[in-house]
């Protein structure tokens, strides 16, 4: 039998015995899941320039009021609706070392929560209609993420004792079988949004919302003898 004060140490596993000859393997285990989404969330919005401010937020003020009402036809509820963003820059032309005003820009975003991700085209190609000129990101999600992030940790715990009964099958040495310790290692399992180009189209914007994978990952120490 190989001697169990000298086994193996690596970032995701190791094993070593203490002057008081406590032995210990610890190992990382790793766990996934896939997940269909179910809602979507979308910030989009319009932004406006003109060389008087006034002109540019009524602009501004007259396309939001479009793309809300347009949002509330196709059965987004009000509470869905949220503005997120709104900014007022000055904007200036540069020449010679000069600057020279050019007139203001006015930026105004809503976060539109959608519960079907089906719904995500057409609530793109409504806003655009309407007057939406900033697309700034999608956001594909699940509705209960924490029961899909309870069957990765499951996994992930699974993953650890396998690996740590293949340590202590490998030096002959037996593994005790209630783990001294479990932690859990902190992960985000919300997928982020990303970026969305806005073009106009003369067909129906393809959504592809795929599968989201949500991982967890814990940490087990367990002894042998």
């Amino acid at each position: 039998m190989n001697d169990p004060h000298s086994l193996i140490s690596s970032p995701a596993t190791n094993a070593s015995c203490s002057h008081n000859n406590k032995c210990l393997i610890e190992v990382s285990g790793e766990g996934t899941v896939s997940a269909a989404p179910d809602k979507t969330i979308i910030v989009l919005g319009a932004t406006t320039e003109n060389i008087s401010l006034a002109a540019a937020q009524k602009e501004n003020a007259a396309i939001i009021t479009n793309v809300v009402n347009a949002m509330m036809k196709l059965g987004i509820p009000k509470e869905n609706i949220q503005t997120i963003t709104y900014n007022i820059d000055t904007q200036y032309n540069y020449e010679d070392g000069k600057q020279t005003f050019r007139g203001y820009k006015v930026t105004h975003l809503l976060q539109i929560s959608i519960p079907s991700v089906n719904q995500t085209g057409l609530i793109l190609d409504t806003a655009v209609q309407n007057g939406a000129n900033s697309v700034t990101s999608i956001q594909f999600m699940v509705g209960q993420p924490d029961a899909y992030y309870n069957q990765a940790l499951t996994l992930a715990i699974r993953n650890g004792q396998q690996k740590a009964m293949t340590i202590a099958k490998s030096f002959g040495v037996t593994l005790d079988r209630t783990p001294n310790q479990v932690q859990e290692v902190a992960r985000g399992h919300e997928p982020s949004p990303y970026p969305i180009s806005l073009m106009a189209k003369s067909e129906a914007t393809p959504i592809q919302p795929g599968e989201l994978k949500i991982s967890a990952a814990v940490r087990i120490v367990y002894s042998f003898s």
